[in-house]
């Protein structure tokens, strides 16, 4: 039997910079698809319902759910204290690909992010 999902709050900002990236033709898929699961989390799907409209995993959808209830906090505190685009930036940071094993630590060429 599953455990409990991770519960998914989102600000109205943040809401609309993640729907701007799902309908974005110019993200990355990767990011499109996490926002998409962010926003199906927020309106109360649970992780199978979630897996079965996107076509993906069960437990991924789990991971990502967890990961952005990490995140909350420090993304209101950017929200808050900084311009529109550092929220963005910030939520790209959040859904981006986790570091992989031989890669030193590097993202696509970028360092790790504090938010994580």
């Amino acid at each position: 039997m599953p455990g409990m999902a991770a519960k998914v709050v989102i600000t109205e900002r943040q809401q609309q910079v993640l729907q701007a990236m799902a309908f974005s033709r110019s993200c990355p898929q990767g990011l499109v698809h996490r926002a998409e699961i962010i926003l199906l989390a927020f309106d109360g799907l649970t992780n199978e319902e979630i897996a079965q409209k996107l076509r993906c995993e069960r437990h991924g959808v789990g991971v990502w759910r967890k990961r952005w209830q990490n995140a909350f906090h420090p993304l209101t505190v950017i929200e808050c204290m900084e311009e529109p685009p550092a929220l963005r930036a910030a939520l790209e940071e959040v859904l981006g690909d986790l570091p992989r094993a031989g890669c030193g630590g590097h993202v696509c060429g970028r360092a790790d992010v504090s938010i994580r």
